[in-house]
């Protein structure tokens, strides 16, 4: 059965990115079979607008009492949410920049976390409503230990999608960047490729 990938990138460099050359690596493997269909949402080449408290406003506001200006407002907003939608697999592509996300890629949460729309409030807290099955969450650095205690990334980011619905995350560690990159990039598909054999497996 066919299925949709979205491939969400976010390096600021859009030449000799790390992050990218693996989320790429994992999109062409899952879809080697010819199975799957591959959305690609480049943040490094998409001008997304900061959350205002207009945004804000319109979020609140019901979908048939919204007027122009704020169905104009979410337009973008809601071409995020509807590639999520589509897919049942997540990759991210997330550099550490100064200990947490990149700029854009946080702008882009801030657009696709939505209340009645990626997440709703019940009385045991918020619940997510993506139906997607899991994300790979691919987190480069340089002198940052990922998951250590300096890490505002990739538990961030895991929380991000257990927020809105997303069934389980996976992380590919790719520290240690001022190495030799053949070396990180061999390590990060040795990650990726025993991840994918765990799921065809099970």
């Amino acid at each position: 059965m066919s299925h949709t990938i979205l491939q969400v990138d976010s390096s600021a460099r859009l030449n000799g990115s790390l992050s990218r050359e693996i989320t790429g690596y994992i999109s062409e493997m899952i879809s080697a079979n010819g199975q799957a269909q591959v959305i690609h949402r480049d943040l490094a080449s998409t001008s997304l607008p900061l959350l205002t408290e207009q945004h804000i406003g319109a979020y609140y506001t019901e979908k048939k009492a919204r007027n122009d200006e704020q169905q104009q407002l979410l337009s973008i907003s809601d071409t995020l949410i509807s590639e999520l939608k589509q897919a049942k697999q997540l990759i991210i592509g997330a550099p550490i920049y100064n200990f947490s996300v990149p700029a854009a890629l946080k702008a882009w949460i801030d657009l696709v976390c939505r209340v009645n729309e990626t997440f709703v409030y019940t009385e045991h807290g918020p619940q997510g409503l993506l139906s997607i099955d899991s994300a790979i969450i691919v987190v480069t650095a340089g002198g940052t230990p990922i998951g250590g205690n300096v890490d505002f990334n990739s538990r961030y980011l895991q929380q991000i999608c257990r927020f809105i619905g997303i069934k389980q995350s996976h992380i590919i560690d790719v520290s240690g960047s001022k190495r030799d990159p053949r070396t990180l990039i061999d390590f990060a598909k040795q990650q990726v490729d025993q991840l994918l054999a765990q799921a065809t497996a099970a």
